[in-house]
């Protein structure tokens, strides 16, 4: 079932819509967030407001989904980093303090 909605506007005393007369009938193109249809249509940028709320959703998720690949990838790369500072460290022979408390103070 489609609902046909009725072409009044609030703003105006819900009168009929002036649309390409008021400054807030606009083009939408892109694609539909919910179908995935494209979508090129004109309407009124309070009549879109949800459709844009669902794709700003989305494209909030995908950054999010981004962001926390970027961090494991990170923490993967500092935990070689320390991994390969750890067997230098204990391959040399030098005065370091170890964190595990293998050596300390140079004293084996």
């Amino acid at each position: 079932m489609k609902i046909e909605v009725q072409p009044n506007c609030p703003l105006n005393g819900f009168k009929k819509c002036k649309q390409f007369e008021c400054a807030w009938f606009m083009q939408m193109k892109g694609e539909n967030p919910q179908t995935g249809e494209p979508l090129d249509d004109y309407g009124c940028s309070m009549a879109w407001l949800p459709v844009i709320l669902l794709e700003n959703s989305k494209l909030q998720n995908e950054t999010g989904s981004a962001v926390e690949s970027f961090r494991n990838e990170m923490v993967k790369a500092q935990q070689n980093s320390v991994e390969i500072l750890l067997e230098t460290a204990k391959q040399s022979n030098s005065n370091i303090k170890f964190i595990n408390g293998e050596r300390m103070n140079g004293k084996s």
